[in-house]
């Protein structure tokens, strides 16, 4: 007999097409589909949820799911729900990528379990043991994707399997949560500081044409008239390797097209980007065809050879001048992604960066900065945190105040000395197998 059972997932804006992932693939398995779920914003949310489940005698599990920046905040946002509920019938679970680079720490800072890597199959698994009666804090034992602590020790099974993005709904329909779908998973390319690789694995694994036509055709079907897609590299869909395959992404926009008619159709902007040697006329004839979107995001990061190739980037600086005139001339404003302070960069690449973004600038380019974050689970994860160039810093000021330039890039610098505070966390609890 089944044990009643409720998820609440601690839901936020940052994030949050993880939840709309997770939650469509426990509404669309046979074993969890009737489970109820709260999307919850917020700790008083979150505890009002679990008490109104808890006095109906429901087990709960709480679900989070947090980037490495976000995660003291987090640790807080925990410390207070169990400060107001904290029982045995409720099982905190964190997940993602900060989770799964730093599962001692994670479990250190009070979660009862760390779900590692993709989360689909694991949550369905454990909910399905949850629901056959299982005691909260014993049933991911039995589920491989999960870590938890014993005795001051980290005990964990497999990593959760790496999914099959068809076997899985792109977001929650059956709770009105609705978002970009996902078209592609992995990257080959393994940038240094990147943490999607070492997640999600250093190879693509693309959504098929016909389940993304599918749920295009869903979503025509509610009303809606702007549809997006999430993928670490737009052109990259369909590709195996490094190359692109434009018929590969012609066959996916022309598909969409179909089905939207001329509602819009955006492709290599937000949220997804565009390597800048993908960037080709050939590449850009055919997105003119197809998208409605005047702007691609392109990922130059940095304007020096040496920092490039240190960090494993996979091209050189001149590739993305090249791209960004590429764009303009085909009628697209290109906004090109900066990341400051990578490891590598001395005054002489700072000065190339620098020169680099006011030329682009100057071809009509708008320019997005960032500051390098020592992110868990990266090659780069014990390296000095970003620190801005005083000449970077005054031209980003001087460039966003004309509309430029626009980021993050000073709030991500005091974010990257935390993240670099934090190394060594892991430490404070002993890994176990």
């Amino acid at each position: 007999m089944a044990s009643p059972l409720t998820v609440v997932w601690v839901y936020r804006r940052t994030g949050k097409f993880a939840f709309h992932a997770l939650g469509g693939a426990l509404a669309s398995d046979d074993r969890t589909r009737s489970v109820p779920q709260v999307y919850a914003m917020g700790v008083d949310a979150v505890v009002e949820a679990v008490d109104a489940a808890r006095a109906c005698g429901h087990v709960v599990v709480v679900g989070w799911s947090f980037y490495s920046p976000d995660a003291e905040r987090m640790f807080a946002d925990l410390r207070a729900v169990r400060a107001r509920v904290d029982d045995g019938g409720v099982l905190h679970v964190a997940g993602g990528v900060h989770a799964t680079a730093e599962p001692a720490a994670t479990l250190g800072a009070g979660f009862d379990v760390v779900g590692l890597g993709e989360g689909e199959a694991s949550v369905c698994a454990l909910v399905a043991a949850l629901q056959n009666g299982a005691a909260p804090h014993l049933a991911a034992r039995a589920v491989d994707g999960f870590a938890w602590l014993e005795g001051g020790t980290v005990h964990q099974r497999r990593r959760a399997p790496r999914v099959a993005l068809d076997d899985y709904p792109p977001f929650a329909p059956t709770y009105g949560r609705y978002g970009p779908i996902e078209i592609t998973r992995g990257c080959v390319y393994a940038c240094r500081f990147c943490q999607t690789p070492h997640f999600a694995g250093a190879a693509f694994r693309h959504r098929s044409v016909g389940n993304v036509r599918a749920w295009v055709r869903f979503l025509v079907g509610r009303g809606f008239r702007d549809f997006r897609f999430l993928t670490p590299t737009a052109l990259s869909y369909g590709a195996r390797g490094r190359e692109p395959d434009l018929s590969a992404v012609e066959d996916l926009l022309a598909a969409v097209r179909a089905e939207i008619g001329a509602r819009r159709l955006y492709f290599g902007t937000f949220p997804c980007e565009v390597r800048p040697e993908h960037v080709t006329p050939a590449a850009l004839s055919l997105l003119r065809r197809y998208v409605d979107n005047d702007t691609l995001i392109l990922g130059g990061q940095s304007g020096s050879d040496a920092v490039l190739a240190r960090n494993r980037r996979g091209h050189d600086a001149a590739v993305v001048e090249r791209a960004v005139a590429l764009c303009r001339d085909a009628g697209f404003v290109p906004h090109v992604d900066y990341l400051f302070g990578l490891p590598g960069e001395d005054d002489e690449a700072a000065v190339a960066t620098l020169r680099q973004m006011e030329r682009l600038v100057a071809m009509g380019a708008r320019v997005h900065g960032h500051t390098f974050m020592p992110l868990p689970g990266t090659p780069l994860r014990a390296a000095a945190p970003g620190v801005l160039a005083p000449s970077i810093a005054r031209r980003m000021q001087t460039l966003s105040s004309r509309g430029q330039a626009y980021g993050q890039w000073q709030r991500q610098a005091l974010v990257a000395r935390r993240l670099a505070r934090a190394d060594g966390a892991e430490g404070a609890v002993t890994a176990g197998t």
